[in-house]
C-alpha cells in the first residue's frame, strides 16, 4: 500500500466519523440522546477500522505532524462537503478562508520535509 492508500482511507474514515458527529442532527432528532450516542459509536467503529490502518501505514510516508495535518484537511473538506450537501448549511465566506488557513498549515507542515 502506498501514500495515495492512506488518504483513500482517511478520506472514507472522516466520511464515517462526521456522519456520527454530524449526522444525527438530520436523521435521528427525534431519537433519545443516549440512542443517538450508541449508533453514533456503532458508526465510528467503522471510522476507525480506516483510520487506524491509514496512520499505521501513513507513518511509513510521513512524520505524525505530517499526517495530522492531511487528517485535518480532510477532515475540513469532508465536514464542508457534508454540512452543505446532507445538512443543506447555507454556504459561508468562512468556509473559504478556514480552508486557505488549512493550505497554509499543510504548506508549514510540509515545506522542506525530508522524504520517507
Amino acid at each position: 500500500m502506498g501514500r495515495w492508500s492512506v488518504l483513500v482511507l482517511l478520506f472514507f474514515s472522516n466520511i464515517f466519523m462526521t456522519y456520527a458527529w454530524y449526522g444525527h442532527l438530520r436523521d435521528f432528532r427525534s431519537r433519545p440522546l443516549a440512542v443517538v450516542i450508541l449508533i453514533s459509536w456503532g458508526v465510528a467503529f467503522f471510522e476507525y477500522c480506516l483510520q487506524v490502518p491509514a496512520n499505521r501505514i501513513g507513518h511509513g510516508y510521513f512524520t505524525v505532524g505530517q499526517l495530522k495535518v492531511i487528517q485535518e484537511v480532510i477532515t475540513m473538506a469532508v465536514f464542508a462537503l457534508f454540512s452543505l450537501v446532507y445538512l443543506k448549511e447555507e454556504f459561508r465566506l468562512d468556509y473559504l478562508w478556514s480552508a486557505l488557513c488549512l493550505v497554509a498549515a499543510a504548506y508549514f507542515m510540509f515545506r522542506g520535509a525530508p522524504a520517507r
